[in-house]
């Protein structure tokens, strides 16, 4: 049978949770920041109540529990030319990267870290493209060499060149996201193809606590009528952003989630969505989130409950890690946020590449999370109890003869099945191992990424969508910081300073 999942919660206790956050939410409110949105919860039974210099949209239970059961339990993700695909349900798992760094990995350096640049994008979604069991990528590395306003046109062209596979970007404004839809359906051959058959997932993170922001909301509204997925995710500090107790982080998390999923499906019932959590502590000795405890793992665990009893696929979080070094703590912190993701039953899960708390990237870290995740899917699968896998007869065969089960057709038709066999882990003895240079992981998986590098090719993309790409940027370019915030409706006093811990001055 297959792994049992790991539960946190009891029904009951789900229940306490549900219940708690409509009644807030109905009570309290949360802060939109976006009139359009205030608008459109308004107009289907909201009230709003300004308060504290702040718009609370106060949301009845009936607004919620109809616009719920609008939500898709499914949905599909495509790679640029539509080859490579994959659904996303609640009853299977998805492994994705997880984004944005804002370092790469370079012992070269004193610090052993280096700003990120697009040629290090590049190598991410190439080598991410290569590997069998992560299936996505985001713009997981940032490319500090390019100006903010023209990043995503930047990602998205080098991810249409080089990938198989789907790609996230954070929907940070209307303009920004409306591009990002415009330049994916040059790519994939027009409009229609890409609602069709959504390449992109659209990152929206509620800022807490309990606070909707008018630049997202602004995104969200393009993603949501072009139907490309969302994956909404909150991401507070227990302590600092959050209430200390996990149970109050878990109910704030509900009313962050709730209002955007509800919102999503008002601008576009069926709209495809993901119910997700980066929320962790705030570590009381540092005053850092800590991405790699053991309550993230149980906010995690907590989180595919809750998403699930709302039947919507689920996004949780793995592979974490607050370890600035490859050493023990990288490597058991990797592994318990990223078991504890996997056995709760999480839908698509982000988890791969990132180590400092997710500030930084390591290409090897690719290839060495690309083989835990294989030995977690192995994991889950569990132990198979048929008649083959009982192998009653080749018992008798093995024992009635001078044989061992060596070589056997059953051996030679169920290695495969029943092993997990790595890539990159050794399990040679100790001389063989000094005769292949005596690598250790992070030396191997280095070798495996150059390897990659060296032979991966993408789709490509022909002259002519070349050439519409180029006169496309041509638009894109000519844009200043300050159209931008202007196009999204801010005034000077809500001009952000910094998104994904990139100074936008």
């Amino acid at each position: 049978m297959r792994m049992n999942k790991i539960k946190v919660l009891g029904k009951d206790e789900i229940q306490k949770i549900h219940q708690t956050s409509l009644k807030l939410l109905e009570t309290t409110g949360i802060i939109v920041e976006s009139p359009e949105a205030r608008q459109l919860f308004k107009e289907n039974g909201a009230s709003i109540e300004k308060r504290n210099d702040a718009f609370f949209v106060k949301i009845p239970e009936e607004l919620i529990t109809e616009n719920i059961r609008k939500v898709p339990k499914k949905f599909n993700l495509y790679g640029p030319d539509g080859s490579f695909h994959f659904e996303v349900n609640t009853n299977h798992t998805i492994f994705s990267t997880y984004g944005a760094a804002v370092n790469v990995h370079d012992p070269s350096k004193r610090k052993g870290i280096r700003k990120s640049s697009l040629d290090d994008a590049i190598k991410h979604i190439r080598i991410v493209s290569d590997l069998k069991n992560i299936s996505s990528s985001h713009v997981d590395v940032w490319p500090h060499d390019v100006p903010f306003t023209e990043l995503h046109f930047h990602t998205l062209r080098e991810w249409g060149r080089h990938s198989y596979k789907p790609y996230g970007m954070s929907c940070y404004g209307r303009t920004a996201s409306k591009d990002m839809i415009n330049i994916s359906s040059i790519i994939v051959g027009g409009e229609d193809e890409l609602m069709k058959r959504p390449r992109l997932l659209g990152v929206f993170n509620p800022t807490s606590p309990l606070r909707l922001t008018q630049l997202l909301l602004n995104g969200i509204f393009v993603f949501a009528r072009y139907n490309q997925p969302l994956n909404i995710t909150s991401a507070s500090g227990a302590g600092s952003t959050a209430p200390v107790t996990l149970g109050g982080v878990l109910t704030q998390m509900n009313m962050e989630i709730l209002p955007s999923i509800i919102l999503t499906q008002l601008i576009n019932p069926g709209a495809p969505v993901l119910y997700g959590s980066t929320n962790t502590i705030m570590d009381p000795s540092s005053g850092n989130m800590a991405y790699g405890s053991i309550e993230m793992g149980l906010i995690t665990i907590a989180t595919a409950q809750i998403a699930h009893f709302y039947d919507i696929p689920s996004k949780g979080s793995g592979a974490l890690t607050d370890s600035k070094c490859f050493d023990i703590q990288n490597g058991y912190e990797r592994f318990m946020t990223l078991f504890c993701a996997a056995n709760a039953g999480h839908n698509y899960i982000t988890c791969a590449g990132t180590y400092e708390t997710t500030l930084s990237e390591a290409f090897e870290l690719l290839i060495i999370d690309d083989e835990l995740i294989g030995i977690i899917k192995r994991a889950m699968e569990g132990v198979r109890i048929d008649d083959e896998a009982l192998a009653s007869e080749e018992i008798e065969q093995v024992m009635n003869s001078k044989k061992n089960y060596l070589g056997t057709k059953h051996s030679v038709k169920n290695t495969r099945k029943e092993f997990f066999i790595p890539r990159i882990s050794n399990r040679d003895r100790r001389r063989t191992w000094r005769k292949k240079g005596s690598l250790d992981m992070m030396q191997a998986a280095k070798e495996r990424v150059e390897k990659i590098l060296s032979t991966q090719k993408g789709p490509g993309l022909s002259h002519d969508v070349e050439e519409k790409l180029d006169a496309y940027f041509k638009i894109v370019t000519t844009r200043t910081l300050d159209e931008y915030r202007k196009l999204e409706g801010m005034d000077d006093s809500e001009k952000p300073t910094e998104i994904s811990g990139v100074k936008l001055e």
